[in-house]
């Protein structure tokens, strides 16, 4: 099996894994499999369909967030692993063609919630140096303190007086 680098208790991240890396993967304690490799990225890489059905044939769960350089800080993406890891249920590990991009797209989802020097600690702790993505962190902080925001106003906004048009109460 690829070198599993455990960057928190529920969540590790790898390598490409070939179809008897999920049986070890079961063994090893993990419950669920994340997959950031986009299909086609090279050849003879696992594709999507071959994963989702190693990790069901051994138990486990499997979810296909495919992501490049391009995509990994866009809120779709960052915003579908941290939905994945609020419900998580085990131990996840993810993986792309080193690990690094799953553990770039892990540290941009809990930068949402957590401060981004608590992430870039959690990182270094596990033998990853990348703090150089300080400042894209920060801005998934910002972007999570602005969408609370946002949705905040939004339900605001939505009031029965102001969803009719009519003026609101008066205080």
């Amino acid at each position: 099996m690829t070198d599993i680098i455990q960057i928190t208790a529920g969540f590790a991240v790898a390598g490409q894994l070939s179809p008897d890396d999920f049986a070890r993967a079961a063994e090893l304690g993990f419950r669920t499999i994340i997959n950031n490799r986009p299909d086609g990225e090279e050849r003879n890489q696992l594709s999507a369909a071959e994963g989702h059905a190693a990790a069901a044939s051994n138990g486990l769960g499997y979810a296909y967030i495919p992501t490049t350089k391009h995509d990994i800080f866009t809120d779709a993406v960052v915003g579908e692993l941290a939905d994945l890891l609020a419900a998580s249920d085990g131990p996840i590990l993810a993986h792309c063609k080193s690990g690094q991009r799953s553990a770039i797209l892990w540290a941009a989802a809990v930068a949402r919630t957590q401060p981004v020097a608590d992430v870039l600690a959690t990182l270094r702790a596990a033998g990853l140096d990348l703090g150089f993505l300080r400042d894209e962190l920060d801005r998934q902080a910002d972007h999570a303190r602005w969408s609370t925001k946002a949705t905040d106003v939004g339900e605001r906004a939505r009031t029965p007086d102001r969803a009719r048009g009519a003026a609101p109460a008066a205080a």
